[in-house]
């Protein structure tokens, strides 16, 4: 009876294990919450374990260099003023660094000094030994220009493996104008982004003015409206997404600071003057169409008013679209509105003005143009050759001598990249809104042939 004692004891014992796991498996099930709240719980655990055993293993984590600088709030004066001076230290620093008129000076008289025989032709030339010599000689600051890089950029097909010094020198010339150019706008970067907003690049041609001779006998009282005029420019052509500030990057790339700093020339060509939107007589000419349209003399234009711009032929609908979607004042367009409208409309084959008028275009705001909608445009176009007594053409016709002109990438859709790509815009754009436009077009091969007979008799004088 003893020896059989352990044997049930071991029996119950078994017994009660066996009970207990059956016990455990009917307890509830956890819900989803409550495994999820687990699974966290756990993976919190473990991580934490897991950072702890790293952190005296890998502390490269606290050697990460800031990278972002809070900009001073309005009401922290104090920041914002050691802020600015500390700009206006550094971009006098970088403006030592450029070269002046006596460093440019010593630097065209080396190379003069060193240029490289034989001579050919009127231009002096140098070799690659010579410019390393020059380079020496000229000094730290213009270490940064005696470049391998530079001399093979420059290096044009000269059989004795020379440089032109005169390209060289503007080449030099060119790039201490645009940091100077830079720096000069920077100083106008109230923010310190890189960026100019409106009223930034306001004040930057209102002190330019003075400086620049073809402007000199402008009106004080028209320096505002000049302003606005020579801003407007900039804005639309490189601020698309109408986010009211421009990269100064995206300034010195353009050739608008060019035209604009090219009124310095005090023999400026009238020709030149003429087809430069910053000169005086095209600002003051655009301001004085503006006058001429505005009838009642309100200095807004209302519709009726706008619809006699250039040769008085843009469609009713296209106007209206133009009200509708344009910013206006009590149903009226102000100067500003109007400039974006001038330069739309003269710059038709430019991405930024075929972007204006595609939004004008694009009444159902798919983002594309189809049938209807150059159905919609083009009937005013033939209800105006009813009333001037003439033929209207065919829709179908025109519509598509559209779609192979532009050939997009959808057979029966025409996108805004569809237009640029094309190269035909500018046409298929005043084919849809102006009946000037469109009656050019339709005799396109006559105004041709009648180009080419004035041509011939201007030869024959």
């Amino acid at each position: 009876a003893r020896a059989r004692q352990p044997a049930a004891a071991g029996k119950m014992d078994w017994k009660r294990s066996l009970r207990g796991r059956l016990a455990a498996r009917r307890t509830p099930k956890k819900s989803k919450q409550e495994l999820k709240d687990e699974e966290m719980e756990l993976f919190t655990k473990y991580y934490m374990e897991w950072k702890g055993g790293r952190k005296s293993d890998n502390t490269s984590y606290t050697n990460i260099p800031r990278f972002y600088y809070r900009l001073p709030a309005e009401d922290e004066v104090l920041l914002q003023k050691l802020r600015e001076e500390s700009r206006a230290v550094f971009l006098q620093r970088k403006s030592r660094e450029l070269l002046d008129n006596e460093e440019l000076q010593n630097l065209w008289f080396l190379l003069d000094k060193h240029q490289t025989s034989p001579v050919t032709g009127e231009e002096a030339m140098i070799n690659y030994e010579n410019f390393l010599k020059v380079g020496e000689k000229a000094g730290p600051k213009c270490k940064q220009f005696f470049t391998a890089k530079i001399f093979a950029k420059l290096l044009n097909n000269d059989p004795y493996g020379r440089i032109s010094i005169m390209q060289f020198f503007n080449y030099v010339m060119r790039k201490v104008w645009l940091h100077q150019t830079r720096i000069g706008l920077s100083l106008y970067d109230v923010a310190g982004q890189g960026y100019l907003r409106e009223s930034d690049l306001e004040n930057y041609i209102l002190e330019l003015i003075p400086t620049l001779p073809q402007l000199d006998g402008l009106e004080k009282s028209f320096y505002s409206f000049y302003v606005c005029t020579a801003v407007r420019k900039f804005f639309f052509f490189l601020d698309p997404l109408r986010t009211g500030k421009i990269k100064i990057q995206d300034i010195l790339a353009c050739s608008f600071l060019d035209d604009l700093l090219e009124l310095r020339d005090e023999e400026l060509s009238k020709e030149s003057q003429e087809t430069n939107w910053f000169s005086a007589p095209s600002a003051l000419g655009v301001y004085a169409q503006y006058l001429n349209l505005d009838k009642d003399h309100n200095g807004m234009l209302s519709k009726e008013e706008l619809s006699r711009y250039g040769t008085g032929t843009l469609t009713n609908i296209f106007l209206d679209r133009v009200f509708q979607e344009c910013l206006t004042y009590d149903g009226e367009m102000d100067y500003k509105t109007y400039l974006d409208f001038v330069l739309a409309l003269e710059n038709r084959k430019e991405p930024a003005a075929l972007q204006y008028i595609f939004k004008l275009l694009d009444i159902e705001n798919k983002g594309y143009l189809n049938v209807f909608s150059l159905n919609y445009f083009f009937r005013a176009i033939q209800e105006q050759m009813k009333i001037r007594g003439q033929e209207p053409v065919s829709f179908q016709d025109v519509k598509d001598e559209i779609f192979d002109m532009v050939k997009p990438k959808d057979p029966y859709k025409i996108s805004l990249q569809d237009l640029i790509n094309s190269s035909q815009g500018d046409t298929v754009t005043s084919i849809l809104i102006d009946l000037n436009g469109f009656w050019t077009y339709e005799n396109r091969e006559a105004v041709v042939a009648s180009d080419n007979d004035n041509a011939a008799d201007v030869d024959d004088m």
